[in-house]
């Protein structure tokens, strides 16, 4: 193999490898994002639970759930 085509297999190479942490990187980040996303519904379905308990104890307080 002559420099030429060892310089252009290296470069093969580190384009390769760079794509493939860049996919890496991309993987990461949509998951971060999911892992997010989940965590966002999960503390609005806890605070519509704890809402729905509250207005459930003023009308047992008040008595309207009678």
């Amino acid at each position: 193999m002559n420099n030429n085509q060892s310089a252009s297999f290296q470069a093969g190479q580190a384009k390769a490898q760079a794509e493939e942490k860049g996919s890496q990187l991309m993987d990461q980040a949509s998951n971060a994002a999911q892992s997010a996303k989940e965590s966002v519904q999960q503390a609005g379905q806890q605070m519509q639970e704890k809402a729905q308990q509250a207005t459930e104890a003023v009308k047992d307080a008040t008595g309207m759930n009678k």
